[in-house]
């Protein structure tokens, strides 16, 4: 009997540092494996922030509509303006670029053009009298319908470009057209907007 108890005191006594052993290394090897994951979390974190994601705008925007261009076939500049997302987020419209748009008189096709001088990324103007448009940075020329004047001189290594365009039937809230001053429905001006490489003489666009 005393054999016995002697052995359960000897047993009592051990026991514990063996756990307390057990328990340092079990706290070691997690601390261990805490420490190793950091940068991966790290670079997880660093992965998923939205802000280092490539935002990205809808490849059509409204811009106008095909009642606000002069029936002359004059380009009127218009601001366009889109929405910015990313993997988490959306921000409100914003002013992205400009086009210049004009139409024919049976107002069937919409031409755009991109307000962005391929020279060196400068807004160009258009001259009401002359009926041309002008980078104010660099002098380039170019005809109403984008083409360079003069390209032997001219410093912009291409025509100014031309940006895709839809018609879509305006609508209110109903889902029914919305009729304009002649009583037929008014048509919206949707731009595929891009920015594209100044600078080179190939229309390249920018990501």
């Amino acid at each position: 009997m005393e054999d016995a108890k002697d052995g359960r005191r000897e047993t009592d006594a051990i026991a514990p540092g063996d756990r307390r052993g057990f328990l340092t290394r079990a706290a070691a090897v997690a601390v261990g494996a805490l420490v190793a994951l950091v940068p991966g979390a790290a670079g997880l974190v660093v992965f998923l922030d939205p802000l280092r994601r490539r935002s990205r705008t809808s490849d059509f925007v409204r811009v106008g509509s095909v009642d606000q261009l002069p029936a002359d076939g004059m380009p009127r500049r218009f601001a366009v303006l889109a929405a910015h997302e990313d993997a988490w987020s959306r921000v409100p419209l914003r002013p992205v670029g400009a086009v210049y748009m004009c139409r024919g008189p049976d107002s069937d096709r919409v031409v755009a053009l991109s307000a962005v001088c391929p020279h060196a990324g400068c807004f160009v103007t258009f001259q009401d009298q002359e009926g041309t448009f002008r980078c104010p940075c660099h002098g380039s020329r170019f005809e109403r319908t984008g083409e360079r004047i003069d390209p032997g001189s001219c410093p912009s290594p291409r025509a100014l470009d031309a940006l895709a365009t839809e018609l879509r039937e305006q609508r209110n809230e109903e889902g029914q057209p919305v009729l304009g001053a002649d009583g037929r429905p008014r048509r919206e001006i949707w731009v595929h907007y891009q920015n594209f490489r100044a600078g080179s003489p190939a229309k390249i666009p920018v990501e």
